[in-house]
């Protein structure tokens, strides 16, 4: 061991390390990188873009306005010897909304919507009569109305034999009301051969 001269200050013990730095809390939430803010900034363009599109196609489509196409208001329905005696052709409901009659000696076209609010009626054979199913109201074959609260008949068509062959021609443009008196109009039916 090596000797201290006289007269040095004493020995000092070794200085105490550095304490320690407390553990940095762990960060809740990073820092924005480049590459993060350009993937926000891409999902904000995107989401931007697909607005501005959907006003644009709403706006285009406002440009177009709606068409309803309905069938003609005239047509026509064959020849009057297509028509038996006594029948009610449901043939042209669907597309014409029309029953063509063959009743009384008369053909006449009756159109195929109640008086009271407009629903379609349905031809009961077996009853042998058109039956509203909305509320109830009954029509007879002559359009007639007996039962449930439809407060009239059934409206007519007018209806004519074409001139240039032979066929029946319906134009529901032109109406005949019973309470009217309008069934009598020979427009309203054709007479039919004995």
């Amino acid at each position: 061991m090596a000797e201290e001269p006289a007269g040095s200050p004493p020995p000092q013990p070794p200085a105490p390390a550095p304490a320690a730095k407390p553990a940095a809390k762990p960060a809740a939430k990073e820092d924005l990188t480049r590459r993060g803010f350009f993937s926000w900034a891409a999902v904000a363009w995107v989401g931007f873009t697909m607005a501005i599109g959907g006003c644009v196609t709403a706006m285009g489509r406002f440009m177009f306005p709606n068409v309803l196409f309905e069938p003609p208001t005239s047509f026509k329905v064959g020849k009057p010897e297509d028509f038996p005696a006594g029948v009610v052709d449901t043939r042209f409901v669907d597309k014409y909304g029309v029953w063509i009659v063959h009743d009384q000696g008369r053909i006449y076209a009756l159109i195929a919507i109640c008086t009271h609010l407009g629903c379609p009626p349905a031809w009961l054979e077996t009853q042998n009569k058109f039956k509203c199913p909305c509320h109830g109201s009954g029509y007879y074959k002559s359009g007639i109305n007996f039962e449930g609260p439809t407060p009239r008949p059934l409206e007519r068509a007018r209806i004519y034999i074409s001139p240039d062959d032979g066929q029946i021609v319906v134009d529901k443009s032109q109406k005949f009301q019973w309470e009217l008196g309008q069934w009598e109009d020979p427009n309203a039916f054709i007479p039919a051969a004995a």
